[in-house]
């Protein structure tokens, strides 16, 4: 009997658009792009538009220009999560009937003084859905993985997280729920994002396991702080990148990531950074850390 041979690479880029793209999303979206091209696979944009109220009007637009300017090329067509809604109600509706799931009334003003771990306090009230939070019943176990850059990380999921929500009181869908079914629907082998989310790899490993879905690959890159501490991220205001300014920042974000561009690069357009990246790819180099410090990058 012959092995089997692993599956393809899929990768996927995944931004919110609350906002532009900044500095910190290009770490993101090159790690993630030039681990799927020096694999050989596939490499996919998924816009994440799962909270309207937050979104920026003309954002999702504007990523997709950035991406291009930037020299990026997906594969296949641009997935919206927006567009996913009924198949996440689905899920929902069969965690509550097994009762893997439950509605949850608690005001935040109750949450308080608990440290972001929920108390339990609607686990056994037989809630009605209607105008209700939905919880998942999380189990008194650890759940764990070796990340390809931060190494082992583990977590409890009853001690540190509680029971958490997969679709909120007004309706609309988690991130936790939404990504891993989408993940698992795109056929994703490997996930590489920001190191902020490393903590809620544990709950989408909960899910997978409680879906029967499979369990990708996690690379997750560190995040770039500026000097008052502040990720760069779209709540702080960062600025979009301009296309003028697409070499220069390519570079600058391969550095980050620990590559070696040589100096004759500095002059390069986005492409030729770009094919440079996917053919001198290595992920050992990107810095073990959670944050980077920007003025450090300059």
């Amino acid at each position: 009997m012959t092995a089997s041979s692993p599956s393809p690479y899929v990768g996927r880029f995944a931004p919110t658009p609350s906002g532009y793209l900044h500095f910190g999303s290009l770490i993101a979206a090159l790690a993630s792009y030039l681990d799927a091209r020096n694999a050989g696979g596939c490499w996919l944009l998924r816009m994440e538009d799962l909270d309207p109220p937050r979104e920026v009007p003309g954002a999702q637009a504007a990523i997709l220009k950035t991406l291009e300017d930037y020299g990026f090329a997906w594969d296949g067509p641009v997935v919206r999560q927006s567009g996913r809604l009924a198949r996440y109600g689905e899920v929902v509706e069969r965690l509550l009937e097994q009762d893997l799931a439950y509605a949850c009334t608690c005001s935040r003003k109750q949450l308080e003084g608990f440290s972001g771990i929920y108390p339990g306090f609607c686990r056994d009230a037989g809630q009605e859905p209607r105008d209700a939070a939905i919880r998942l019943r999380v189990p008194e176990r650890e759940y764990a993985f070796v990340d390809r850059v931060q190494g082992a990380f583990a977590q409890h999921l009853g001690r540190e997280v509680g029971d958490f929500v997969i679709r909120r009181r007004d309706g609309l869908y988690a991130y936790q729920l939404a990504v891993v079914l989408d993940d698992a629907w795109q056929g994703v082998t490997d996930v590489v994002r920001g190191a902020d989310l490393l903590d809620s790899t544990p709950r989408q490993l909960y899910l997978q396991e409680l879906l029967g879905l499979p369990r990708p690959r996690y690379l997750h890159v560190p995040l770039i702080v500026q000097t008052d501490g502040h990720k760069l991220g779209k709540s702080y205001r960062s600025p979009p990148l301009p296309a003028e300014r697409a070499g220069p920042l390519l570079l600058r974000a391969l550095r980050a990531l620990g590559q070696r561009p040589p100096a004759e690069l500095g002059k390069a357009c986005p492409r030729e950074l770009l094919d440079w990246g996917i053919a001198h790819w290595d992920a050992g180099r990107i810095p073990h850390c959670r944050t980077l410090a920007e003025a450090a990058l300059d």
